[in-house]
């Protein structure tokens, strides 16, 4: 078997923060080691999507080195956790020793007393003891709430095969379905929709403002069956169907990593005397169906649990501007189905693949033409360790449009959300949590009226969404 770290099995039980296989601390690991946990192909998975902050603690040049694959300055605050964590540990271990002190002085209060001794020289001294142990709490909570605050503000950390690049063109295309469709002169969705009475902007802004619409006639009921075929089709997979509030807590936007860097793109309420948003329209399901589990201690028998849900997902899209926000594309309110999984660490990157080609299916029951791509280090999400995007194609723009992202996110959600499992050993461990749009409706909706319409102007509807539309053309 050779020494503990050499253990494969264990090593990724220790990055995972369940030391096994003799290691009893990271000093049982050689510095040479240290940097390998990071890169090692069975722990990668374990170590790759979490901030633990005993790996900060052990690794920090290497964290830093995968934070500046991500790009940006996030990896600077390595120094700043560290410096925190430092600071809260010596309070901790000041306090420990003068609470030793105070238990020795005490018993010689009490012996002193029995010989009825003066002893308010030493409870005096009791009194000044107490006063430094309340002092060093108030330190090491100001420092442990300091570090939770800057540790919130780091991403996670990428998967080890993740492409390296800098934004979205280093991001490869890992397939194609299908083909694109021979028209010679194909017209946007917004003409389409202006033709057929689908889709009416002025009623939107009438009533909510720019970036609002409203579905009318055969539009609306498209939007409808759309819905209700998506959540067929992904139950018949093995989702269980949710319906959960449009409105989440602060803690449960903090828990998938939306808050504190995205709050400008959320709508936020309930503020309290400071201008704090206690409640936020649900910006993606993902955030209230996740959450169902948050603060939770599962037994792992309960895992894998699958979820889907519809909801209308609300973002101010702040930083847009320029974008192409052109008909329904990009909206402040959009309809999706979301798909969450929460499984064993042992499970997590294979599972990935698997919630992505769930999320395939719909566009090729429904015969569209579209693209995976592999999200690079530069372009990835703030909380996902390995994204692979769905590119459905738009030939009336003339471009793909994203219709899904698929993303596993190891245990850095988990951790946030306080989110656990008791192993078959009894120790509890952190699962990991995915997530894919299966899919959003604007991008589809768009993807479907473009690649089908005819030479006619009509609008041919998929075989298998005529039964939810109630014919085979609009």
């Amino acid at each position: 078997m050779g020494e503990p770290w050499q253990n494969c099995s264990g090593l990724a039980d220790f990055c995972a923060g369940s030391i096994s296989a003799g290691c009893q601390s990271s000093s049982d690991i050689p510095d040479s080691l240290k940097i390998r946990l990071i890169l090692h192909p069975i722990a990668r998975e374990s170590l790759a999507a979490m901030l633990d902050i005993r790996v900060i603690r052990d690794n920090p040049a290497a964290v830093q080195d995968r934070l500046k694959a991500r790009g940006g300055d996030h990896w600077k605050l390595v120094d700043d956790v560290l410096a925190c964590d430092e600071a809260r540990r010596a309070a901790e271990t000041s306090k420990q020793q003068l609470q030793n002190s105070r238990k020795t002085i005490s018993k010689q209060i009490g012996a002193l007393k029995a010989q009825g001794q003066d002893t308010s020289t030493i409870e005096a001294e009791v009194r000044a003891i107490n006063e430094q142990i309340t002092a060093l709490d108030v330190k090491s909570e100001d420092a442990a709430a300091e570090q939770n605050d800057l540790l919130l503000n780091i991403p996670n950390l990428t998967h080890e095969a993740c492409p390296i690049g800098s934004d979205e063109t280093a991001n490869p295309v890992v397939r194609e379905w299908g083909t694109k469709p021979a028209l010679a002169e194909p017209k946007d969705h917004v003409e389409l929709a202006l033709k057929h009475g689908l889709i009416n902007w002025d009623d939107g802004i009438r009533t909510a403002g720019s970036g609002f619409v409203v579905y009318r006639g055969k539009g609306a009921r498209l939007e409808r069956a759309l819905i209700n075929f998506l959540l067929d089709t992904q139950t018949a997979n093995g989702y269980e169907e949710v319906n959960v509030p449009h409105l989440v807590k602060r803690e449960c936007m903090e828990g998938t990593g939306q808050l504190p860097k995205f709050e400008d793109d959320m709508y936020g309420t309930d503020a309290d005397e400071n201008g704090v948003n206690s409640l936020f329209l649900a910006p993606t399901a993902e955030v209230p169906v996740t959450n169902l589990y948050r603060d939770t201690l599962l037994s792992e028998s309960d895992l894998p649990i699958r979820m889907v849900a519809y909801t209308p997902c609300f973002r101010r899209e702040a930083g847009s501007a320029g974008r192409d926000n052109k008909g329904i594309i990009r909206m402040h309110q959009f309809d999706k189905v979301e798909l969450v999984q929460i499984v064993h660490p042992d499970q997590g990157f294979e599972v990935l693949e698997q919630l992505t080609a769930h999320a395939e299916s719909i566009l090729q029951k429904l015969g569209l033409h579209y693209r995976t791509i592999e999200l690079c280090t530069g372009d990835i999400g703030f909380s996902s360790a390995k994204t692979y995007d769905i590119e459905v194609w738009a030939p009336g723009h003339g471009k793909y449009l994203e219709v899904s992202s698929c993303s596993c996110f190891g245990d850095y959600q988990a951790r946030r959300m306080k989110l656990r499992f008791k192993d078959v050993e009894g120790k509890n461990r952190f699962p990991y949590t995915l997530n894919g749009s299966g899919t959003a409706l604007p991008r589809l909706y768009v993807a479907l009226l473009e690649q089908c319409q005819q030479p006619d102007g009509s609008i041919r509807i998929p075989d298998a969404l005529v039964p939810y539309f109630g014919a085979a053309s609009i």
